[in-house]
């Protein structure tokens, strides 16, 4: 008996993803970044039904870009590397000898043209102004980054704020570029619109704090700006790290 894959199937329908919508995501994903997949409604099936414990290392990461979640949150057990089978050559694994992904060490992953990875859990804080509350806000979001060679996936974890966030971000040395949405709490005072924009950021020298600044629309379509900067918090990416910070940070 297989157990299901309880923890895909409620991140897919969070995202309010059909299994289609889901594998198309995921094909999208791997177009982006240059390593095709053929990912279809039948392999969805198969990973939430528990049939395929482990993914292949194309589809984990085109999974992790698509969700914003790390693998080892995605409900999947990781298989035991063997150094002779090449990426894809024997399938995803249904069977065979895996330990749960929070079980191992958090592994360095390939570095992008900065040299550094910076996967990991930050804090994230920008400000803005109100014009309707005529006074200057803070912004406060722990989020989860995954690097994926140049590209960072930064997305917020639910607990720490009422209003989401993500970002997809390009590293080019010790610069960031990228593009920035929120949805603002349906019962705060912005009513829960969607606002998006533009951010650059440069990473410091000790790799612990990317800091620059934001550009957006305000309500009168009138172009805003600010500082945002991401401050490190820790590397890991597991359950156990995701959930010391699925919290409202401290002001």
């Amino acid at each position: 008996m297989t157990a299901p894959n309880a923890t895909l199937r409620a991140v897919r329908m969070g995202m309010l993803m059909s299994q289609d919508d889901f594998a198309r995501a995921i094909r999208d994903a791997g177009q982006r970044a240059g390593v095709p997949n053929d990912a279809n409604k039948r392999l969805v099936q198969r990973w939430e039904a528990g049939v395929i414990v482990t993914p292949r290392p194309t589809y984990a990461r085109a999974l992790e870009v698509v969700t914003g979640l790390p693998i080892s949150a995605l409900g999947f057990s990781l298989a035991v590397p063997n150094p002779l089978v090449a990426d894809g050559a024997a399938g995803d694994v249904a069977t065979g000898a895996t330990i749960p992904a929070q079980a191992l060490p958090n592994l360095p992953r390939a570095s992008a043209a900065s040299g550094a990875n910076h996967s990991g859990i930050w804090l994230s804080r920008y400000e803005y102004h109100s014009s309707g509350r005529d006074g200057t806000f803070t912004g406060l979001h722990h989020v989860v980054v995954l690097q994926h060679g140049d590209r960072l996936t930064v997305r917020s974890l639910p607990g720490s704020s009422d209003s989401p966030l993500t970002m997809d971000l390009t590293v080019d040395g010790n610069v960031v570029t990228g593009t920035w949405v929120e949805q603002t709490a349906a019962d705060g005072y912005y009513c829960g619109a969607r606002y998006h924009g533009a951010i650059q950021l440069l990473v410091e020298p000790t790799g612990r704090r990317m800091a620059g600044r934001w550009v957006g629309f305000g309500k009168e379509m009138d172009v805003n700006t600010g500082p945002w900067e991401l401050v490190f918090q820790e590397a890991s990416t597991n359950k156990a790290a995701m959930d010391r910070h699925n919290r409202p940070p401290a002001t």
